[in-house]
């Protein structure tokens, strides 16, 4: 989290979207091995809760259940050239929004696991343009079965929510309008588009 208190949000719900809209993030946790990284799919349960699966062949897999991890979601980011600046003092920096969750793991069951997957499915089912959305139950059941057991389902209870909107808000509107006019010039319409929205 930046340290700036400038760029912090308190809007839960915005957390929510950010994490079903990106639907995919970081876990990272310390091993025995060392610090590991796991890339996942994510899937908040609306109460407080953040669900992923990874291989059962993963370096973290194993090392997870009942560690605090922290699972990072990163949102739209791009770079500000110090040129947008109508202030000659200004240096280039970065705009981005970041979401880093921590808390306590658990292993989740087989019922849970199938559950997760089907949820994180018809999400990003519901996102692909014609034909009929994919379903588990187009799979023979053994071979369903044979994928399940390939891999293993989490559930990390969020303890600490520590959002970044990193968005300009330190800069005159005037500039926050540069910099915005800059990006979309350069094709960042997402960070762009949030700083429009989110920084009054």
């Amino acid at each position: 989290m930046h340290p700036n208190p400038a760029f912090r949000h308190d809007d839960r719900q915005l957390f929510e979207t950010l994490i079903a809209e990106i639907g995919f993030g970081m876990v990272f946790c310390t091993t025995p091995d060392g610090p590991r990284v796991a890339h996942v799919p994510l899937h908040s349960t609306g109460d407080g809760a953040v669900q992923f699966h990874l291989a059962r062949g993963n370096a973290l897999t194993k090392h997870l259940e009942g560690q605090t991890a922290l699972a990072v979601v990163n949102g739209p980011d791009g770079y500000v050239s110090a040129r947008w600046y109508a202030d000659q003092k200004r240096v280039p920096t970065w705009n981005y929004v970041a979401l880093e969750l921590e808390g306590r793991v658990r292993r989740m069951d087989g019922d849970g696991l199938l559950a997760q997957v089907e949820a994180v499915t018809a999400r990003e089912e519901a996102r692909v343009l014609g034909g009929k959305p994919w379903t588990m139950d187009k799979l023979p059941d053994s071979h369903r079965r044979g994928l399940l057991a390939a891999i293993v389902g989490f559930e990390l209870e969020i303890s600490a929510w520590r959002p970044t909107f990193k968005l300009s808000q330190n800069a005159p509107a005037e500039e926050r309008e540069r910099v915005i006019a800059g990006l979309e010039l350069q094709g960042a319409r997402a960070i762009a588009d949030l700083m429009r929205k989110l920084v009054p």
